[in-house]
């Protein structure tokens, strides 16, 4: 059963690149750039480099390529909080809009693809437990 569960978790990744890799390809950027912008966009509370790398468990250098290279694009505004020169707060731009919006259209048709034929009550099953699972994982992580 735990192995299916890896394989099956390998599919939701293939059918998340099969939705979002023409994204990024349409607007010429890579996966990661598209990946930032759209972790930024969905998550507004964790607008630093840092816990987008924390969060998404991403590695710090392609965290700043992904900023240098959307910076240069006029997609992103970086800049340091008052007196704290380590943390990069990342705020999207107008400029990052019609991405955003074809990305953001790329997970609504992967979720519906995945979750077609749920029903209300079976999706918050599932969010119950992917959320038991993932407090798992970290907390086996810090040990």
């Amino acid at each position: 059963m735990y192995e299916e569960l890896w394989d099956k978790l390998l599919l939701f990744k293939g059918l998340y690149d099969q939705a979002l890799n023409p994204v990024a390809q349409r607007w010429k950027l890579t996966r990661m750039e598209l990946d930032l912008l759209l972790f930024l966009h969905n998550n507004p509370a964790h607008n630093t480099a840092a816990e987008a790398v924390r969060l998404r468990q991403w590695t710090k250098s392609h965290v700043s390529a992904a900023v240098h290279a959307l910076k240069a694009r006029g997609m992103l505004c970086v800049g340091h909080p008052q007196g704290n020169r380590k943390t990069l707060e990342l705020t999207p731009l107008p400029a990052a809009q019609p991405v955003l919006e074809d990305g953001r259209e790329a997970q609504r048709s992967f979720f519906q693809s995945m979750l077609q034929g749920f029903t209300p009550s079976e999706k918050q099953a599932l969010e119950a437990i992917s959320e038991k699972i993932a407090r798992n994982v970290r907390d086996a992580l810090k040990k």
